[in-house]
This record gives C-alpha cells, structure tokens and sequence, in this order.
C-alpha cells in the first residue's frame, strides 16, 4: 500500500524515536498511512552505480516514493542523508533530523529534545508535510508542544527523564 509519508532512521536512538512518533501518529491519526524504513547500512542510500551496496533507483523508489514526504532521523549530521540521497528521486520532499551541535550534559532523551529529533518534533514534521490533515493534526500539533514543554519542566525540577519516556514500548498493531 502506498504511504502518505515515510519515517526514515538509523541508529538506536533515532529509531527508537521514529518508532515512538509512529505510534503517536497512529493512535491519534489512526487513518494515516505510515511507512518506517530503518537503514542499517547507510550506502544503501546511494545508487547501485556509486557503491556496492547501493539500492538500484527503483528498490529506492519502492521503499522511500518517489513523491511522498519523508522523515529522516539519522544520530549524525543531517548533510550525510543529503549526501547519500541528493541524486534520489524523491530528495526533495527528503528532511533530515540529526545532530546540531546541541546540548550538554544531560539525559539521551534530553539530547533528541535538544536536536530535534525525538519523538515530539518527528511528529510535527510529519503534520507539517502532510496539510491535508486539517484541524484534527492542529490540535494534536499543541499537544506535541505541551509535551516538549511539560518536558523541560520535568527534566528541570527532576533531573531525569519522564516515566512515559523511560518506560516507553513498542506496541504492536492490533494489541499486545
């Protein structure tokens, strides 16, 4: 089935935050079709011609659309996805979501608030690229924000993560 946007990774803490924006998005917009891609080998990301393990244009293409969004969170700089990606048909709806130089010492889920890329952010990228979701996406935009600052309070007067954070799992469709 074709996706209305792809959820891209790769790295441990990028996908244990894409798979967490995934079910955020399908407990609230349960109609959304989502499609996950985790990346272990990132020079499957080029062609086929630039490298060995490159994926042909049109098992790329199968993965990743050619025209839909998609949503890449990557534990690196974001200019290497770019990189990998640039000659990709669908590069342009590609963002990337990884390390800026941001932080200090602090908790791992702090450091993802910091750069961008938890939970929080990957799913207001996917309402902001996806505008035929209407008022419904909006008011789940809000809460988004409330969390991220429901968060820095938390993180401020706790010195830790929230239990919601630290005990989150990954639920399978359907259940258990």
């Amino acid at each position: 089935m074709e996706p209305d946007v792809v959820l891209g990774c790769a790295g441990d803490v990028p996908t244990l935050e894409i798979l967490a924006a995934t079910s955020i998005l399908r407990e609230c917009l349960p109609e959304l079709k989502i499609r996950v891609v985790n990346v272990v080998d990132l020079m499957k990301l080029q062609p086929s011609s630039e490298h060995p393990h490159g994926l042909s244009d049109a098992d790329f293409d199968t993965l990743f659309t050619k025209d839909k969004p998609i949503i890449f969170a990557y534990h690196g700089y974001p200019w290497l996805i770019h990189r990998l990606t640039y000659r990709r048909t669908n590069h342009k709806n590609l963002h990337v979501r990884g390390y800026k130089e941001e932080g200090t010492i602090t908790t791992p889920f702090d450091m993802a608030v910091l750069n961008d890329m938890d939970r929080f952010h990957l799913a207001q990228d996917v309402i902001e690229r996806l505008p035929q979701l209407g008022a419904k996406a909006a008011y789940l935009k809000q809460e988004l924000r409330d969390k991220l600052i429901e968060h820095r309070e938390y993180i401020r007067t706790y010195g830790q993560d929230m239990p919601e954070i630290n005990d989150w799992r990954w639920k399978p469709a359907g259940g258990a």
